[in-house]
């Protein structure tokens, strides 16, 4: 279990220098970089659309709009973008 989870832990690294990358490159199309920076703004600012303490509904926001704003930010990046940044990592 203990493999497992460091397997997702160096996943998440992964993914997260990526996501760094894809912001940093400057061949990112604007939209898709503000995307990114919201879904990184609405997972770190304290308020959300659907307040957290409210016990599932709370929490399901943060599940749907983070994953749509980085789904979004992906498919406006050109494949090449997307690949230099993940040869980088």
């Amino acid at each position: 279990m203990l493999a497992k989870l460091k397997e997702i832990a160096a996943k998440l690294k992964s993914e997260l220098l990526f996501y760094q990358r894809l912001m940093r490159h400057p061949q990112t199309p604007l939209l898709a970089k503000v995307f990114l920076w919201l879904a990184i703004s609405y997972f770190l600012l304290p308020f959300d659309l659907i307040p957290d303490f409210l016990p599932v509904i709370g929490h399901l926001d943060d599940l749907v709009i983070i994953p749509f704003l980085v789904f979004a930010a992906i498919k406006l990046t050109p494949d090449s973008v997307l690949q230099a940044c993940r040869n980088e990592i």
